[in-house]
Protein backbone atom coordinates (compact mmCIF):
# COMPACT_ATOMS: atom_id res chain seq x y z
CA UNK A 1 0.00 0.00 0.00
CA UNK A 2 2.67 2.40 0.68
CA UNK A 3 4.69 1.55 -1.89
CA UNK A 4 1.26 2.27 -4.13
CA UNK A 5 0.97 5.54 -2.70
CA UNK A 6 4.77 6.34 -3.51
CA UNK A 7 4.38 5.52 -6.84
CA UNK A 8 1.32 7.66 -6.97
CA UNK A 9 2.71 10.94 -5.74
CA UNK A 10 5.70 10.04 -8.44
CA UNK A 11 3.22 9.58 -10.70
CA UNK A 12 2.23 13.05 -10.00
CA UNK A 13 4.88 15.09 -10.00
CA UNK A 14 6.05 13.67 -13.38
CA UNK A 15 2.28 15.04 -14.36
CA UNK A 16 3.19 18.73 -13.71
CA UNK A 17 7.04 18.49 -14.92
CA UNK A 18 6.38 17.27 -18.05
CA UNK A 19 4.56 20.67 -18.82
CA UNK A 20 6.69 22.54 -17.61
CA UNK A 21 10.09 20.97 -19.39
CA UNK A 22 7.80 20.81 -22.69
CA UNK A 23 7.60 24.56 -22.20
CA UNK A 24 11.01 25.35 -21.86
CA UNK A 25 11.86 23.50 -24.24
CA UNK A 26 9.73 24.74 -27.12
CA UNK A 27 10.86 28.07 -25.73
CA UNK A 28 14.06 27.42 -26.86
CA UNK A 29 13.71 25.73 -29.68
CA UNK A 30 11.56 28.62 -31.06
CA UNK A 31 14.18 31.32 -29.86
CA UNK A 32 16.66 29.65 -31.90
CA UNK A 33 14.57 29.05 -34.99
CA UNK A 34 13.08 32.44 -35.12
CA UNK A 35 14.13 35.90 -34.71
CA UNK A 36 12.81 37.59 -32.27
CA UNK A 37 10.38 35.25 -30.70
CA UNK A 38 12.76 36.08 -27.68
CA UNK A 39 11.65 39.30 -27.65
CA UNK A 40 9.83 40.88 -24.79
CA UNK A 41 6.62 41.88 -26.98
CA UNK A 42 7.02 38.46 -28.40
CA UNK A 43 6.69 36.81 -24.79
CA UNK A 44 3.89 39.18 -23.95
CA UNK A 45 1.86 38.00 -27.59
CA UNK A 46 2.32 34.36 -26.31
CA UNK A 47 1.26 35.17 -22.97
CA UNK A 48 -2.06 36.83 -24.28
CA UNK A 49 -3.04 34.11 -26.65
CA UNK A 50 -2.13 31.61 -23.57
CA UNK A 51 -4.20 33.71 -21.52
CA UNK A 52 -7.23 33.53 -23.80
CA UNK A 53 -7.26 29.75 -24.07
CA UNK A 54 -6.49 29.10 -20.08
CA UNK A 55 -9.56 31.58 -19.41
CA UNK A 56 -11.38 29.26 -21.46
CA UNK A 57 -10.12 25.99 -20.14
CA UNK A 58 -11.25 27.33 -17.01
CA UNK A 59 -14.91 25.03 -16.86
CA UNK A 60 -13.06 22.34 -18.82
CA UNK A 61 -10.92 21.45 -16.22
CA UNK A 62 -13.00 21.36 -13.53
CA UNK A 63 -15.88 19.50 -15.93
CA UNK A 64 -13.20 17.32 -16.62
CA UNK A 65 -12.00 16.24 -13.25
CA UNK A 66 -15.51 15.81 -12.45
CA UNK A 67 -15.52 13.21 -15.29
CA UNK A 68 -17.24 15.37 -17.70
CA UNK A 69 -16.97 17.22 -20.35
CA UNK A 70 -17.94 20.42 -22.02
CA UNK A 71 -18.41 20.81 -25.68
CA UNK A 72 -20.15 23.61 -25.22
CA UNK A 73 -17.39 26.38 -24.36
CA UNK A 74 -16.65 27.61 -28.00
CA UNK A 75 -20.58 28.25 -28.58
CA UNK A 76 -20.92 30.15 -25.24
CA UNK A 77 -18.12 32.24 -25.85
CA UNK A 78 -19.38 33.08 -29.55
CA UNK A 79 -22.96 33.90 -27.68
CA UNK A 80 -21.30 35.86 -24.72
CA UNK A 81 -18.91 37.81 -27.26
CA UNK A 82 -22.49 38.94 -29.64
CA UNK A 83 -24.38 39.73 -26.57
CA UNK A 84 -22.11 41.52 -24.86
CA UNK A 85 -21.74 43.47 -28.34
CA UNK A 86 -24.95 44.20 -28.04
CA UNK A 87 -25.75 45.10 -24.60
CA UNK A 88 -22.46 47.55 -24.91
CA UNK A 89 -24.11 48.97 -27.92
CA UNK A 90 -27.65 49.24 -26.16
CA UNK A 91 -25.66 51.91 -24.02
CA UNK A 92 -26.33 49.62 -21.04
CA UNK A 93 -23.51 50.29 -18.34
CA UNK A 94 -20.69 48.34 -19.17
CA UNK A 95 -21.16 46.41 -15.39
CA UNK A 96 -24.63 45.54 -15.89
CA UNK A 97 -23.62 44.37 -19.28
CA UNK A 98 -21.05 42.12 -18.48
CA UNK A 99 -23.11 40.92 -15.20
CA UNK A 100 -26.17 40.37 -17.90
CA UNK A 101 -23.70 38.55 -20.28
CA UNK A 102 -21.82 36.03 -18.37
CA UNK A 103 -25.31 35.46 -16.47
CA UNK A 104 -26.47 33.85 -19.45
CA UNK A 105 -23.53 31.80 -20.30
CA UNK A 106 -23.52 30.77 -16.72
CA UNK A 107 -27.29 29.97 -16.75
CA UNK A 108 -26.77 27.73 -20.22
CA UNK A 109 -24.09 25.67 -18.35
CA UNK A 110 -25.76 25.07 -15.34
CA UNK A 111 -28.50 23.72 -18.00
CA UNK A 112 -25.54 21.79 -19.38
CA UNK A 113 -25.27 19.67 -16.13
CA UNK A 114 -28.36 19.58 -14.68
CA UNK A 115 -30.00 17.76 -17.83
CA UNK A 116 -26.58 15.62 -18.23
CA UNK A 117 -26.47 14.32 -14.08
CA UNK A 118 -30.47 14.45 -14.50
CA UNK A 119 -31.40 12.35 -17.22
CA UNK A 120 -27.85 10.14 -17.42
CA UNK A 121 -27.05 11.61 -21.15
CA UNK A 122 -23.61 11.78 -21.39
CA UNK A 123 -22.06 15.56 -21.53
CA UNK A 124 -20.69 15.12 -24.90
CA UNK A 125 -24.42 15.00 -26.53
CA UNK A 126 -25.76 17.44 -24.09
CA UNK A 127 -23.22 20.27 -24.32
CA UNK A 128 -22.74 20.09 -28.01
CA UNK A 129 -26.87 19.75 -28.58
CA UNK A 130 -27.33 22.90 -26.43
CA UNK A 131 -24.49 24.63 -27.30
CA UNK A 132 -25.22 24.82 -30.96
CA UNK A 133 -28.93 25.89 -30.00
CA UNK A 134 -27.60 28.51 -27.72
CA UNK A 135 -25.55 30.31 -31.13
CA UNK A 136 -27.93 29.43 -33.40
CA UNK A 137 -30.99 31.30 -31.14
CA UNK A 138 -28.40 34.17 -31.45
CA UNK A 139 -27.82 34.33 -34.91
CA UNK A 140 -31.66 34.56 -35.31
CA UNK A 141 -32.14 37.26 -32.94
CA UNK A 142 -28.83 39.48 -34.88
CA UNK A 143 -30.09 37.99 -38.11
CA UNK A 144 -27.23 36.47 -38.82
CA UNK A 145 -25.66 40.27 -38.76
CA UNK A 146 -24.13 41.39 -35.24
CA UNK A 147 -23.25 44.23 -34.56
CA UNK A 148 -21.36 46.11 -31.66
CA UNK A 149 -17.96 46.54 -29.93
CA UNK A 150 -16.19 46.54 -26.76
CA UNK A 151 -15.37 49.80 -24.63
CA UNK A 152 -12.03 51.33 -25.18
CA UNK A 153 -11.40 49.82 -21.68
CA UNK A 154 -11.59 46.66 -22.34
CA UNK A 155 -9.93 46.79 -25.87
CA UNK A 156 -6.82 48.23 -23.64
CA UNK A 157 -7.64 45.25 -21.30
CA UNK A 158 -6.43 42.75 -23.57
CA UNK A 159 -3.95 44.91 -25.96
CA UNK A 160 -0.62 43.19 -25.98
CA UNK A 161 1.20 46.44 -25.52
CA UNK A 162 -0.54 47.51 -22.38
CA UNK A 163 0.99 47.20 -18.89
CA UNK A 164 -0.85 47.29 -15.50
CA UNK A 165 0.96 49.74 -13.61
CA UNK A 166 4.02 49.18 -12.86
CA UNK A 167 3.66 45.57 -13.90
CA UNK A 168 4.72 45.27 -17.68
CA UNK A 169 2.42 42.54 -18.49
CA UNK A 170 -0.91 43.44 -20.34
CA UNK A 171 -3.96 43.42 -17.55
CA UNK A 172 -5.60 40.14 -18.84
CA UNK A 173 -2.68 38.47 -18.14
CA UNK A 174 -2.62 39.72 -14.84
CA UNK A 175 -6.32 38.27 -14.47
CA UNK A 176 -5.11 35.00 -15.82
CA UNK A 177 -2.48 34.46 -12.72
CA UNK A 178 -4.93 35.77 -9.64
CA UNK A 179 -8.08 33.25 -11.47
CA UNK A 180 -5.14 30.55 -11.04
CA UNK A 181 -4.00 31.10 -7.98
CA UNK A 182 -7.27 31.45 -6.70
CA UNK A 183 -8.43 27.83 -8.20
CA UNK A 184 -5.11 26.24 -7.18
CA UNK A 185 -6.57 27.44 -3.36
CA UNK A 186 -10.23 26.77 -3.99
CA UNK A 187 -8.63 22.69 -5.47
CA UNK A 188 -6.90 21.91 -2.66
CA UNK A 189 -8.34 23.96 0.41
CA UNK A 190 -12.63 24.34 -0.34
CA UNK A 191 -15.14 21.98 0.54
CA UNK A 192 -16.02 22.33 -3.39
CA UNK A 193 -12.51 21.42 -4.34
CA UNK A 194 -12.10 18.23 -2.10
CA UNK A 195 -15.99 17.08 -3.57
CA UNK A 196 -15.39 17.78 -7.34
CA UNK A 197 -12.22 15.30 -6.97
CA UNK A 198 -14.03 13.14 -4.73
CA UNK A 199 -17.16 12.77 -7.12
CA UNK A 200 -15.03 12.12 -10.15
CA UNK A 201 -12.90 9.85 -8.74
CA UNK A 202 -15.26 7.61 -7.48
CA UNK A 203 -19.20 8.81 -8.01
CA UNK A 204 -20.40 5.79 -5.89
CA UNK A 205 -18.41 6.17 -2.76
CA UNK A 206 -19.01 10.22 -3.53
CA UNK A 207 -22.73 9.35 -2.78
CA UNK A 208 -22.11 7.35 0.47
CA UNK A 209 -20.08 10.34 1.79
CA UNK A 210 -23.55 12.43 1.37
CA UNK A 211 -21.64 14.75 -1.62
CA UNK A 212 -24.98 15.12 -3.86
CA UNK A 213 -23.69 14.55 -7.39
CA UNK A 214 -26.63 16.85 -9.56
CA UNK A 215 -25.46 20.03 -7.19
CA UNK A 216 -22.23 19.66 -7.81
CA UNK A 217 -22.69 19.04 -11.84
CA UNK A 218 -24.99 22.19 -11.84
CA UNK A 219 -22.76 24.27 -10.19
CA UNK A 220 -19.37 23.33 -11.95
CA UNK A 221 -21.01 23.43 -15.33
CA UNK A 222 -23.01 26.94 -14.37
CA UNK A 223 -18.79 27.50 -14.14
CA UNK A 224 -17.54 26.57 -16.66
CA UNK A 225 -20.13 28.48 -18.79
CA UNK A 226 -19.31 31.87 -16.79
CA UNK A 227 -15.39 31.03 -17.92
CA UNK A 228 -16.46 31.33 -21.35
CA UNK A 229 -18.45 34.25 -21.08
CA UNK A 230 -15.65 36.18 -19.33
CA UNK A 231 -13.67 34.85 -22.30
CA UNK A 232 -15.83 35.91 -25.37
CA UNK A 233 -15.95 39.39 -23.75
CA UNK A 234 -12.89 39.78 -23.59
CA UNK A 235 -11.98 38.40 -26.93
CA UNK A 236 -14.30 41.46 -28.18
CA UNK A 237 -11.81 43.55 -27.27
CA UNK A 238 -8.80 41.76 -28.32
CA UNK A 239 -11.20 41.29 -32.31
CA UNK A 240 -12.63 44.77 -32.17
CA UNK A 241 -16.07 43.32 -33.65
CA UNK A 242 -18.78 40.92 -32.72
CA UNK A 243 -18.56 37.50 -34.25
CA UNK A 244 -20.84 34.19 -33.27
CA UNK A 245 -17.90 32.32 -34.56
CA UNK A 246 -14.87 33.74 -32.64
CA UNK A 247 -14.93 30.39 -30.09
CA UNK A 248 -14.30 27.75 -32.76
CA UNK A 249 -10.83 27.30 -32.13
CA UNK A 250 -11.18 26.72 -28.33
CA UNK A 251 -13.66 23.54 -29.24
CA UNK A 252 -10.25 21.58 -29.53
CA UNK A 253 -7.86 24.08 -28.02
CA UNK A 254 -9.09 23.44 -24.29
CA UNK A 255 -9.26 19.89 -24.63
CA UNK A 256 -6.30 19.82 -25.92
CA UNK A 257 -4.40 22.37 -23.00
CA UNK A 258 -6.46 19.85 -20.55
CA UNK A 259 -4.50 17.17 -21.96
CA UNK A 260 -1.39 18.76 -23.01
CA UNK A 261 -1.45 19.46 -18.93
CA UNK A 262 -1.69 16.43 -17.44
CA UNK A 263 -5.54 15.84 -16.38
CA UNK A 264 -6.46 13.27 -16.59
CA UNK A 265 -9.75 12.47 -19.03
CA UNK A 266 -11.25 9.86 -16.68
CA UNK A 267 -11.71 12.43 -13.75
CA UNK A 268 -10.89 12.43 -9.82
CA UNK A 269 -6.49 13.59 -10.72
CA UNK A 270 -5.35 16.76 -12.23
CA UNK A 271 -6.15 20.69 -11.91
CA UNK A 272 -5.84 23.74 -12.92
CA UNK A 273 -2.05 24.88 -12.77
CA UNK A 274 -1.83 22.08 -15.11
CA UNK A 275 -4.10 23.19 -17.64
CA UNK A 276 -2.61 26.74 -17.86
CA UNK A 277 0.78 24.93 -17.99
CA UNK A 278 -0.84 23.08 -21.08
CA UNK A 279 -2.26 26.29 -22.65
CA UNK A 280 1.11 27.64 -22.95
CA UNK A 281 2.54 24.63 -24.59
CA UNK A 282 0.12 25.15 -27.07
CA UNK A 283 0.60 28.44 -27.53
CA UNK A 284 4.40 28.33 -27.93
CA UNK A 285 4.09 24.54 -30.42
CA UNK A 286 1.33 27.01 -32.33
CA UNK A 287 3.37 29.82 -32.84
CA UNK A 288 6.73 27.99 -33.68
CA UNK A 289 4.73 25.82 -36.64
CA UNK A 290 3.09 29.48 -37.95
CA UNK A 291 7.04 30.82 -37.42
CA UNK A 292 8.64 28.43 -39.64
CA UNK A 293 6.07 27.88 -42.19
CA UNK A 294 4.16 25.14 -41.05
CA UNK A 295 0.59 25.28 -43.18
CA UNK A 296 -2.17 25.58 -40.52
CA UNK A 297 -3.28 21.37 -41.04
CA UNK A 298 -0.26 20.10 -40.55
CA UNK A 299 -0.60 22.39 -37.36
CA UNK A 300 -3.19 20.76 -36.47
CA UNK A 301 -1.87 17.17 -36.96
CA UNK A 302 1.19 17.93 -35.13
CA UNK A 303 -0.78 19.00 -32.39
CA UNK A 304 -3.12 15.53 -32.17
CA UNK A 305 0.12 13.45 -32.29
CA UNK A 306 1.49 15.21 -29.22
CA UNK A 307 -1.71 14.95 -27.32
CA UNK A 308 -1.46 11.31 -28.71
CA UNK A 309 2.21 11.32 -27.05
CA UNK A 310 1.14 12.72 -23.77
CA UNK A 311 -2.47 10.68 -23.13
CA UNK A 312 0.02 7.67 -23.30
CA UNK A 313 2.44 8.99 -21.15
CA UNK A 314 -0.40 10.00 -18.34
CA UNK A 315 -2.16 6.90 -18.99
CA UNK A 316 0.68 4.98 -17.76
CA UNK A 317 -0.31 6.89 -14.03
CA UNK A 318 -0.86 4.34 -11.17
CA UNK A 319 -4.42 5.91 -10.77
CA UNK A 320 -5.09 5.40 -14.14
CA UNK A 321 -3.87 2.15 -14.46
CA UNK A 322 -5.82 0.88 -11.51
CA UNK A 323 -9.17 3.07 -13.00
CA UNK A 324 -8.91 1.31 -16.12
Amino acid sequence: MVDRIGRAVAAGRTSIALPIALGIGLFLVGAILIDGFASVRSVRAVLVLAAFVALASVGQTLVVVLGGIDLSIPFLVGVANVVGAKAFEAGLPAPVAIALTIGLTAGIGACNGFVSRRFSVHPLIVTLGIGTASLAAVNWWTAGFPSGSAPDWITGFVSIGATTGPIPVPPIVLLWAVVTAVLVIVERSSVYGRRLFALGANPRAAGFALIRPLRMWVATFAISGAFAGITGVLYLGFTGRASGTVGDPLLFQTIAAVVIGGTSLIGGLGGYARTALGAIVLVLLSTILLGVGVPSSLIQSALGVLIIILVSVYGREPRVQDTI
